[in-house]
């Protein structure tokens, strides 16, 4: 749930300041210090400012399909001053032109593949591939269902919620994930466990 500031065009999401310090502690150990990372559907543009600001020797760019977001992204960053996050860019997965020419090291995504139809998640990983530097990393934060592991309770209250307002829409299987980024050129390296009954996983441009 996303409210908007009253004083501009910043908007705010709950979530991001509960999973943005477990995330950064990941970034920052496999980030290299001077890193171009393409963040995708940066929402609001909280986990840009933070992290560009934790990260001040990253190049950050931000990325949105969505106007509203692309204004309240542009308003944290003029706020927060952080030298390297850049200016949102509109970015839609499924637009191969709308993909920026690359190279970036690493390409970051939070919780977008459970809230947007499958045909999302493809795109998102041949598009990463294209753009990441051989070595670079996709990193994607969200829950997932996972083959071997129970799904917890709230995730399963969460998919039912996310299919009843959109069938295209629901927690993604790992591997069926995985497979596809195969497919892609991209590596699964390792899945991470964060609060909150969620992951951040790790592909490798092979």
């Amino acid at each position: 749930m996303m409210a908007a500031d009253t004083a501009d065009a910043r908007r705010h999401a709950p979530a991001t300041a509960r999973n943005r310090e477990p995330i950064l502690a990941v970034l920052a150990e496999l980030l290299a210090p001077d890193a171009r990372v393409l963040e995708i559907a940066s929402g609001t543009g909280e986990h840009a400012v933070h992290f560009a600001a934790a990260l001040p020797g990253v190049v950050w760019q931000p990325s949105d399909p969505d106007p509203e977001n692309r204004a309240s992204i542009a308003a944290h960053r003029d706020a927060a001053g952080a030298p390297g996050l850049l200016a949102p860019i509109a970015l839609d997965v499924t637009d191969d032109t709308a993909w920026p020419a690359g190279p970036v090291d690493a390409v970051f995504v939070a919780n977008m593949t459970h809230i947007a139809p499958w045909a999302a998640t493809p795109a998102l990983l041949a598009g990463a591939a294209r753009v990441l530097a051989p070595g670079g990393c996709l990193l994607i934060y969200g829950p997932f269902i996972r083959a071997g592991v129970e799904t917890a309770p709230s995730n399963l209250d969460f998919d039912a919620s996310l299919r009843a307002r959109d069938p295209a829409w629901g927690l993604r299987s790992l591997e069926t994930v995985s497979e596809a980024a195969a497919a892609a050129g991209l590596a699964h390296r390792e899945t991470r466990a964060l609060p909150a009954n969620n992951v951040l996983v790790v592909y490798v441009r092979t």
